[in-house]
């Protein structure tokens, strides 16, 4: 009997020893194929081959994760842009991107056709839809490479309603997204400008986490940044319908057809896949893309001289080459 309860003692404290690491991860908006690879890292075993456990929280309207995050109720989450990440630095806040997931942020601006409104340049000058945190985001690029002012800012309240009733209409959007309920409303293609083709060299949907987390659990932060790699290589170009059927699970709102168009302007416009992603993996990131970066935002008053933009980063976990195996 004592020989079968050691045996049963060493059984119970080894499967704790091997018990995945349970991690929360909260997106910044609702799910969708923005987010395919991660909902493809859970569904398909990456995560769990990789010692995680992990549960993705939704993000929405009336959810702020960062705020979750610095509360240690979130382990990582998504930060929408460099703004951000920059932003925490100007405030002193522990936080960095571990990742920088999009190679280009998918913010566009659309017009309606036939109306002269197809390039950044003919826009100099007219009313165009933007929201509030735009303003003080983007927008600033758009000052500085293009002549735009603030006069021209209209308010945009994620409705495209007014757009729709205005053939004169210009409003902010997301590559994924607005252009495809517009067809599908509208029954006509808009014209969709990226503006990470003009030269916005910010990244987008970067993994982040705290400092904290980094200096005291840097293999659980590489496992998580490694499988979520992997799941975005076996999203974009394996089979995706495991991570489309956790989607339309969490987003009752998503249906084949605009998942399908998501993962088509993704892979179309090398959102994840293009640049240095080419040769680094997914999710690289570079010291000099980010001081390129910094100079152009601290250049239109954004941001102070002198900020030390290396908190808002770290290439630690990145430019690994990871899962690039995946793609072929």
């Amino acid at each position: 009997m004592r020989r079968l309860a050691a045996i049963l003692f060493l059984l119970l404290i080894s499967g704790v020893a091997h018990a995945n690491d349970k991690v929360t991860f909260g997106l910044d908006w609702k799910a969708e194929a923005e987010y395919g690879g991660y909902y493809q890292a859970v569904a398909t075993g990456i995560y769990a081959k990789h010692g995680l456990d992990v549960t993705i929280q939704q993000g929405g309207p009336q959810v702020n994760h960062t705020q979750l995050l610095l509360a240690g109720r979130l382990d990582f989450n998504i930060s929408s842009n460099s703004f951000l990440a920059l932003n925490f630095v100007k405030e002193n806040i522990p936080f960095r991107a571990v990742a920088g997931m999009f190679q280009k942020d998918p913010v566009v601006l659309i017009a309606h056709p036939g109306q002269g409104n197809d390039s950044f340049p003919a826009l100099k000058g007219k009313p165009i839809m933007i929201s509030a945190d735009s303003r003080v985001g983007w927008w600033t690029f758009l000052k500085a490479r293009f002549g735009y002012t603030d006069g021209q800012i209209r308010p945009y309240t994620f409705n495209l309603a007014p757009f729709l009733a205005d053939k004169t209409a210009v409003q902010q959007g997301y590559l994924g997204s607005e252009p495809f309920s517009i067809k599908e409303q509208a029954h006509f293609e808009p014209v969709v400008l990226l503006m990470a083709d003009v030269g916005f060299k910010g990244y987008a949907s970067m993994i982040a986490t705290s400092d904290q987390k980094i200096e005291q659990q840097p293999d659980l932060v590489k496992r998580f940044v490694d499988a979520s790699i992997e799941g975005w290589y076996s999203y974009l170009y394996g089979d995706p319908a495991p991570a489309n059927a956790l989607i339309k699970e969490a987003n009752p709102e998503m249906n084949n057809a605009l998942i399908a168009y998501g993962i088509s302007s993704m892979k179309t416009h090398g959102i994840l896949d293009s640049g240095d992603a080419l040769t680094m993996g997914i999710g690289t990131m570079a010291a000099e893309r980010w001081a390129e970066f910094y100079q152009a935002t601290s250049e239109a008053g954004v941001y102070p001289k002198g900020l030390d933009i290396t908190k808002a980063y770290t290439l630690r976990f990145v430019n690994q080459k990871v899962g690039m195996d995946l793609k072929h």
